[in-house]
């Protein structure tokens, strides 16, 4: 689904890649030789998106606040900091916004508005 979303209009989190890693190497027991070149392939595909103190800081109150993961709450804060619109996530709570960041279940059976307006939008 992410291939047919305009290549400008994806910002992965650093934390995601890393996420990636661990669900590659650990889960589907790839190589880690095998999970660096999935990783670098992303990053040459995608911008991605530092965690900076700030983001933490914000992801530190956000996992507080709404009892999420300090991991999750790290990924919402860094798209928050790049002004995105739309997360996806098929763990995080759909339909939860934050900062203007609305999380989008990418495998919903019903698409979400902001999804579909994405995909539209190649």
């Amino acid at each position: 689904m992410i291939a047919l979303l305009p290549g400008n209009a994806v910002i992965v989190p650093a934390q995601v890649l890393g996420e990636l890693f661990n669900v590659l190497t650990k889960k589907l027991l790839r190589s880690r030789k095998e999970a660096r070149n999935a990783i670098l392939e992303w990053a040459d595909s995608f911008e991605v998106a530092d965690s900076s103190w700030r983001a933490f800081q914000a992801a530190l109150d956000l996992s507080a606040d709404r009892e999420l993961q300090i991991w999750d709450a790290l990924i919402l804060s860094v798209v928050a900091e790049n002004q995105c619109r739309m997360l996806l996530g098929e763990d995080l709570a759909p339909g939860f916004t934050w900062r203007g960041i609305t999380v989008v279940d990418p495998f919903a059976e019903r698409r979400h508005p902001l999804l579909e307006r994405a995909l539209r939008a190649e």
